[in-house]
């Protein structure tokens, strides 16, 4: 199990222009695979384009609790980079002039910001429909100060997403680290206990499934069957989705195909698993990433890899909400992973 983030370990793979590097050659420079832009230049769907703004994803930092090796964001202990009070007010003025539907923090583990909880109650007053949190749980029982985090989310109607790749101690400690699963159950069954989760309640609590190796994930709607099952009968604890992401070929895991020499065939999965269908339904086309520093994504894997926005104005402080409308979307080969099989983004299975 990995103790230390890539940046920590100093890593070539840390920067991500050598991630780029990596993804522009090999079984793509040869001409072995089509390139993500001659794939969908195929299927008459470039240049990719944006459509109505209606989800702001910001990540407050790369801080975290734990080092789990599927990590497109490199984040962990050793990991400083947070953002600051004054970059969470240029994105509260975003939040009013765009009038965003949906708000979804991000990290690191986001609680670990220090004005994480000033920011929530700020952008609670403004009058957003679906406040997300991306929670890995076990940041609850790290300190005592996070203890009351599930009466703090329920007191903000936050619409938690958890991450949780299996329903077994085995294989949720193996990607995520010893000890995690137990913690896990335990605020999940906290979560249960305040009302997320349960039938008929509004307090949403979501569960996230990422594949535990080099493969795509199974059929969305059968996992979550099996999940609700297996995760009520053991340990009486209850949610409302399971969302499916497939992992992007960035960062740890990345690093992960390449020391275990499945990166190659992990490509060619990718690419024959593509699905045009999939391709209009992927997160970039109706969200703005912001990162820990205020520069802008088109979604939080181009975040990792540094591909800002196209436009004049690529900084949160100067945003403009016409420019944001029908620009064209940065791509690369990473790109896939999105529009593979049932496609993924960071709201689950795009498409059937």
């Amino acid at each position: 199990m990995i103790k230390e983030s890539l940046h920590k370990r100093e890593s070539s793979l840390s920067y991500p222009e050598k991630q780029l590097e990596y993804l522009a050659n090999g079984v793509f420079k040869s001409g072995d695979l089509p390139t993500f832009k001659s794939k969908i230049e195929a299927s008459n769907q470039y240049p990719l384009r944006t459509k109505k703004l209606e989800i702001l994803q910001l990540n407050l930092g790369y801080m975290c609790n734990q080092v789990c090796e599927h990590c497109h964001v490199d984040a962990g202990p050793d990991r400083k980079e947070i953002m600051t009070k004054e970059t969470m007010a240029y994105c509260l003025e975003v939040i009013k002039k765009s009038r965003v539907h949906t708000l979804d923090l991000t990290g690191g583990a986001p609680e670990m910001n220090p004005n994480f909880r000033w920011f929530v109650e700020e952008a609670s007053k403004l009058g957003i429909k679906d406040f997300i949190v991306r929670s890995n749980l076990t940041i609850v029982k790290a300190n005592k100060k996070y203890h009351d985090l599930p009466l703090f989310f329920k007191e903000h109607n936050i619409h938690v997403v958890s991450s949780m790749p299996h329903w077994t101690k085995g294989k949720t400690d193996k990607q995520r680290g010893d000890g995690v699963f137990d913690k896990s159950i335990q605020v999940l069954q906290e979560l249960n206990g305040v009302g997320y989760g349960m039938p008929n309640n509004e307090l949403r609590l979501d569960l996230v499934y990422n594949p535990s190796g080099a493969f795509l994930p199974g059929n969305q709607s059968a996992m979550e069957t099996e999940f609700k099952k297996s995760l009520l009968a053991e340990f009486n604890i209850q949610f409302h989705n399971l969302l499916a992401i497939t992992n992007l070929p960035i960062s740890r895991f990345l690093d992960y195909l390449i020391v275990s020499d499945n990166y190659e065939d992990y490509m060619y999965t990718l690419v024959e698993a593509f699905n045009p269908a999939a391709v209009q339904g992927v997160m970039c086309t109706n969200t703005l990433s912001v990162s820990w520093d205020g520069w802008l994504y088109d979604c939080d894997f181009n975040q990792m890899l540094e591909l800002k926005v196209n436009g004049k104005t690529k900084h949160i402080k100067d945003f403009d909400n016409e420019q944001y409308a029908d620009r064209e979307i940065v791509i690369s080969q990473h790109c896939y992973g999105c529009t593979a099989g049932a496609g993924s983004s960071c709201q689950g299975s795009v498409s059937q």
